[in-house]
């Protein structure tokens, strides 16, 4: 298959221009464009560019009724009586733009506290969690994510209806000087998260069986059918999923069945997701007692050693490193010189240029193989 390569520059003047045509402030439209930067040079295609306008369209500052996210909106940082603990109140403020500010300032809470954490109330969708770890692990810190996502899609073990969120969990271990890049662990609740399945009929292609469900609650592999995602993993799927709803119920998320929903019986809820961020420096878990005098990036990978060793990685067996796949796509993108895209996603890429004012020459683009 063909896959086109989208020059760097050229997508961020795309994304930023989509944005700010939607109202949103030039610093907003340009964390918007990073985020979708990151996501996409690492191959994520469920939560790339795509996946944002589309949010924003569904239920961001396209939702006339009851907006999602405001361009513009001002994050309340309101006081802490403890140090380490950041409260923030988002307004319905861009996800992606709060998520950065938060992450950052996670890093800066643990670089004087040992950790750091971040709870935001009020919030939109910050889409791929995975990226704000990544961005701490690279810099030497454990990191760790959880939100609620913006709808109910996921069916409880046992149950018939969906009342989760796909809720996703992100974790980043600073492994780039024991191995070459960040360990991201990062996946959402459900098995699979609903960005995969746009992505999928998109595509054209089919769901794997035992993913979703239709209306009428029957398995279904067709992604144009789809009305609930399954939890992955079945009870343990949907006790991560809950982990979600019950920080965000700490935090001050409401309930989950309502979220992102204009109308509703009770106008007194609130209807917004929950961001929480932790980030502990590597130096506050160093006990310093290594085996054979190993200091801390030694005994990192000694462990991935032990663990990929004995028969288990290539080339005779076929574990791999959670993370190793956005590494290697992150190779692939910087040997292209862009960020690789499919046919069928440029032309979406072209219809989003047109409505921002923005041209898109399609035909010149650099072509790969995939």
């Amino acid at each position: 298959m063909t896959e086109y390569v989208l020059p760097v520059d050229q997508h961020n003047a795309i994304v930023q221009a989509a944005y700010q045509k939607r109202g949103y402030t030039v610093d907003e439209s340009l964390q918007a464009s990073r985020f979708c930067e990151l996501a996409a040079w690492h191959g994520i295609k469920t939560h790339n560019a795509l996946k944002a306008l589309h949010l924003d369209d569904l239920l961001g500052s396209g939702n006339k009724q009851a907006p999602g996210c405001v361009p513009g909106a001002a994050v309340v940082k309101k006081p802490s009586k403890f140090d380490a603990a950041a409260k923030w109140i988002a307004n319905k403020k861009l996800g992606q733009a709060v998520a950065f500010d938060a992450i950052e300032t996670a890093m800066s809470l643990a670089d004087r506290y040992g950790v750091g954490i971040v709870s935001v109330d009020q919030a939109f969708h910050y889409l791929w969690g995975g990226g704000y770890v990544m961005e701490a692990a690279k810099k030497g810190y454990l990191a760790y994510t959880n939100c609620t996502s913006s709808l109910a899609e996921v069916v409880p073990f046992g149950g018939k209806f969906p009342t989760l969120g796909t809720n996703p969990h992100s974790w980043g271990f600073p492994t780039v000087e024991a191995i070459g890049f960040p360990i991201v662990i990062d996946w959402a609740t459900s098995v699979i998260a609903m960005g995969k399945v746009q992505q999928l009929e998109r595509e054209g292609q089919q769901l794997p069986p035992g993913t979703a469900v239709d209306a009428n609650g029957d398995p279904t592999s067709d992604p144009t059918k789809v009305a609930a995602l399954l939890p992955f993993g079945q009870h343990k799927g949907y006790g991560l999923s809950l982990i979600n709803e019950l920080v965000a119920a700490l935090i001050g998320g409401s309930l989950p069945t309502i979220r992102s929903i204009a109308q509703h019986e009770d106008p007194d809820e609130k209807t917004t997701t929950s961001f929480f961020f932790q980030v502990i420096h590597r130096d506050a878990l160093n006990c310093n007692v290594f085996a054979k005098k190993r200091n801390q990036t030694e005994n990192l990978k000694a462990v991935i050693d032990d663990v990929l060793g004995h028969g288990n990685s290539p080339p005779r067996g076929k574990c791999i490193l959670p993370g190793q796949i956005e590494h290697e796509a992150v190779m692939r993108s910087n040997h292209a010189g862009g960020l690789i895209f499919t046919e069928a996603e440029i032309k979406e890429f072209d219809q989003i240029s047109r409505e921002a004012g923005v041209v898109l020459d399609a035909g010149s683009l650099q072509t790969v193989n995939a």
